[in-house]
């Protein structure tokens, strides 16, 4: 069969909704690691693969014929298990029909938490460094990214400068734990600290835990989930891909409150309508 060489098209001028941002780095560390047969310590998945149980699982899914749309919130099986963790692990009973949903991975649940809770014109605040999604998806949202610095060399989080950076017009703030890239694992005493500034205000949470699982040294994770002063008004994200060494299966979950969860099944429904079967 002939070949022919592509024709440049000619597309009309667009604005873009991100001017300042190029192609992830991730995207390009990645490339140069598989050219020079490097190690990627750069992206967040193992070179071992996921359990050999787990796959057969999934095989005998799909031979049975669990491969067409599930409910847009996810299997209720599944969200019934992702609420029985929850309630074992961090004491917080969340209802799986109305609080919890499954997502397309991590990252697509916050890119949702953003859109459906910040408008044009709210702050929020990022704790730096930071995962680098975070800013991209408040700035498609229309809102102001407020950067508060990480204390250098522990990349604990600074309540002072947290405190200064809040004003009514803070609509969310994003916290990291386990965090990413410094490992950092927040305290109790640290969450129940960010719940004390947040007291009496409308400013909502994304607690992104997508490392839940994998914390070393002595150290224990600590869920918003599990802290009364921020559960109310948090977007717990977690990711499956993570947890078990799948990271291209591309499925998370959310727990949120019902009304929080409401607001974030209306943008949802609308930017994946659902996830991947099996």
């Amino acid at each position: 069969m002939a070949t022919t060489t592509p024709t440049a098209l000619t597309a009309p001028r667009i604005t873009s909704r991100l001017p300042q941002v190029g192609t992830t780095i991730f995207t390009v560390m990645s490339a140069l690691a598989q050219t020079h047969a490097a190690v990627n310590l750069g992206q967040g998945f193992p070179d071992f693969e996921g359990d050999p149980a787990l796959l057969d699982r999934v095989s005998e899914a799909m031979r049975e014929g669990l491969n067409q749309y599930p409910p847009m919130p996810g299997v209720p099986a599944l969200r019934q298990r992702v609420a029985d963790k929850m309630a074992a692990l961090y004491g917080r009973r969340y209802d799986a029909d109305s609080e919890i949903t499954i997502t397309a991975g991590a990252t697509q649940a916050i890119l949702t938490a953003v859109l459906c809770a910040v408008h044009p014109g709210d702050e929020v605040v990022v704790l730096e460094p930071c995962y680098d999604s975070y800013v991209p998806n408040i700035e498609l949202a229309g809102g102001k990214v407020v950067r508060v610095p990480l204390t250098p060399g522990s990349f604990r989080p600074d309540f002072s400068r947290i405190a200064a950076a809040l004003t009514p017009r803070t609509r969310l703030v994003i916290v990291n734990s386990p965090h990413n890239p410094s490992a950092t694992v927040w305290t109790r005493a640290e969450f129940d600290k960010l719940g004390e500034l947040l007291a009496g205000s409308d400013t909502l949470l994304v607690s992104d835990e997508v490392y839940e699982h994998m914390v070393f040294d002595g150290a224990a994770h600590t869920s918003a989930a599990a802290v009364p002063s921020l559960a109310g008004r948090a977007f717990v994200v977690s990711s499956f891909g993570k947890t078990f060494h799948v990271t291209g299966w591309k499925v998370g979950y959310v727990a949120a409150p019902v009304a929080l969860t409401a607001e974030f099944r209306k943008v949802h429904q609308f930017n994946v309508f659902t996830v991947n079967t099996p």
